[in-house]
C-alpha cells in the first residue's frame, strides 16, 4: 500500500506524516494531563500508527539521507504546530496571583467590571505590607487579566499556574461564554484527574 509512493515523494510524505504524529502526541499529552483517558488513548493509537508507517518508509529507503532530514524537520515542525494547536484550544483553567504594594482598590474594581471573580488578601512582604489578589480564569481570558494588571501597576508581581481541579462550588466563579459551552460539549471536558 505505502510502496506505491514514488521514491521522490517519500521525504515529503515522511515530513508531513511526522508533523501529524508529533502534533497528535502534543495533544495527547494535554488530554492525559486533563484526565481525558479515551481521547488520549485514541490519539495515541493514531500517533503510533502514523509513526510505524514513517519508520517503515525510512527503513525501505535507507539509501536516501533526505528521508532522515525530513524526519527531523517533521518532528520540529510538528512540535511547533502541536503547541500552536494546544494554545488555540485554550481549555485550561489558570490561577493568577497578583502581589503589589499599591492600593489595589482600582485593580479589584477593574477585574470585577471585566467579569472576573477574585479573592483579596492582605499580607506581609519582605519590604513591608502588600496585598494579594487571587483569581481563577480560563486561559483564553489570560491576556485580558494581564492587560488589566499591567495598566494598573507595571511593577506588580504576578504568577500564573495551571489548575488541575476546580471544585463544583467554584464553577459559578468562572463565567461561561457560548464558545466555552460549545467547546466543552465538543471536547466533553471534565474536571479532575
Amino acid at each position: 500500500m505505502i510502496e506505491l509512493i514514488p521514491s521522490a515523494w517519500v521525504p515529503l510524505f515522511i515530513f508531513l506524516a511526522r508533523i501529524c504524529d508529533v502534533s497528535l502526541g502534543t495533544l495527547r499529552i494535554v488530554f492525559v494531563s486533563k484526565g481525558m483517558r479515551l481521547r488520549a488513548a485514541a490519539l495515541g493509537f493514531i500517533e503510533v500508527l502514523i509513526w510505524i508507517i514513517i519508520v517503515a518508509q525510512i527503513i525501505g529507503h535507507l539509501n536516501n539521507w533526505v528521508n532522515f532530514v525530513a524526519y527531523a524537520a517533521g518532528f520540529s515542525a510538528g512540535t511547533y504546530l502541536g503547541m500552536w494547536i494546544e494554545n488555540r484550544l485554550k481549555v485550561e483553567t489558570l490561577i493568577v496571583r497578583i502581589i503589589t504594594a499599591a492600593n489595589i482598590d482600582e485593580l479589584v474594581k477593574k477585574l470585577k467590571n471585566s467579569g472576573f471573580m477574585l479573592t483579596r488578601v492582605g499580607a506581609e512582604g519582605s519590604l513591608g505590607p502588600v496585598e494579594i489578589v487571587f483569581t481563577i480564569v480560563k486561559r483564553k481570558r489570560w491576556n485580558d487579566v494581564k492587560g488589566i494588571i499591567e495598566s494598573f501597576d507595571s511593577d506588580a508581581f504576578y504568577s500564573v499556574e495551571e489548575v488541575k481541579f476546580v471544585s463544583g462550588k467554584a464553577d459559578g466563579l468562572l463565567p461561561k461564554s457560548n464558545s466555552d459551552r460549545i467547546l466543552d460539549r465538543m471536547l466533553r471536558t471534565r474536571k479532575g484527574v
